[in-house]
């Protein structure tokens, strides 16, 4: 009796694991990073000026594109902050979205540490639906510059 169970685990399993490796073959195109004008959000970020030392916040939004919107019910959010040259401090390695006027919104607290135009990324990784039963999760790349001056 036990080993029938036990296949009819197998069999469940198996069954279940099929049924994603064929809804997987739908996936949303890896546009975001090969070709950002199809990604279904748009990133919105100016760079930051702040002395050094200074802690500044960046503002971040990722609005969607006509025919998309987002997906509130996701955990949105921004996280694998870097800077080139290890001249930006970061206040959290993670930083959640917030859904406002149909666009998602970042608020990244850093701190320049020495002068100069600092390139700085992350990555975003966030849902969207674009049909009633079409919704995905994807990453965006988020690419900016912080200013530190003296």
């Amino acid at each position: 009796m036990m080993r029938f169970a036990c296949m009819g685990l197998l069999v469940t399993a198996f069954a279940f694991s099929e049924s994603i490796v064929l809804h997987a073959a739908d996936h949303p195109p890896e546009t975001c990073v090969n070709a950002p004008q199809s990604c279904p959000y748009v990133v919105e970020a100016n760079d930051v000026t702040a002395h050094v030392g200074e802690h500044a916040v960046m503002l971040v939004r990722l609005r969607p594109r006509d025919g998309y919107r987002v997906l509130e019910a996701y955990t949105n959010r921004l996280s694998r902050f870097s800077s080139l040259d290890g001249a930006v401090a970061f206040d959290r390695k993670m930083v959640d979205g917030k859904a406002e006027d149909g666009a998602l919104v970042f608020a990244v607290g850093l701190t320049p540490t020495a002068p100069g135009r600092h390139p700085i990324n992350g990555v975003f990784r966030v849902g969207y639906i674009r049909d009633p039963g079409e919704m995905w999760m994807i990453s965006v790349p988020l690419i900016a510059n912080v200013i530190g001056e003296k």
